[in-house]
């Protein structure tokens, strides 16, 4: 992660208001509003082999609870989730790659 702004997030040169990361790849995404966030929304970065570490959900400007029968279908799979403002999720997602943490991001729009 390059820079956080008003406009969304900066990752390696392109701009995002709102993003999946994987260790291997960084994906824009268009989620839907936080209470119907449902795993299938996820697939793609749960698509790793091996399955991530854990999760970090960024909630948009706010620190927000996402449905419990998401957490419960991550959980079921095997996968953690940190749940967080958006912004403390890019610092978190730069902090734990750089400890080279098999780990994925699911980032939503600031707005």
């Amino acid at each position: 992660m390059q820079s956080v702004g008003a406009a969304g997030f900066a990752v390696e040169g392109r701009a995002y208001a709102a993003l999946l990361m994987t260790p291997e790849q960084v994906m824009p995404w268009s989620p839907p509003a936080l209470a119907e966030l449902a795993v299938a929304d996820l697939e793609a970065v749960l698509a790793l082999d091996p399955l991530p570490e854990f999760l970090i959900l960024g909630t948009g400007s706010a620190h927000r609870f996402p449905p419990r029968d998401l957490v419960a279908a991550l959980e079921a799979r095997g996968v953690g989730i940190e749940v967080m403002d958006s912004r403390a999720a890019a610092r978190t997602w730069g902090l734990l790659r750089g400890e080279e943490r098999w780990i994925a991001a699911a980032i939503m729009p600031l707005a």
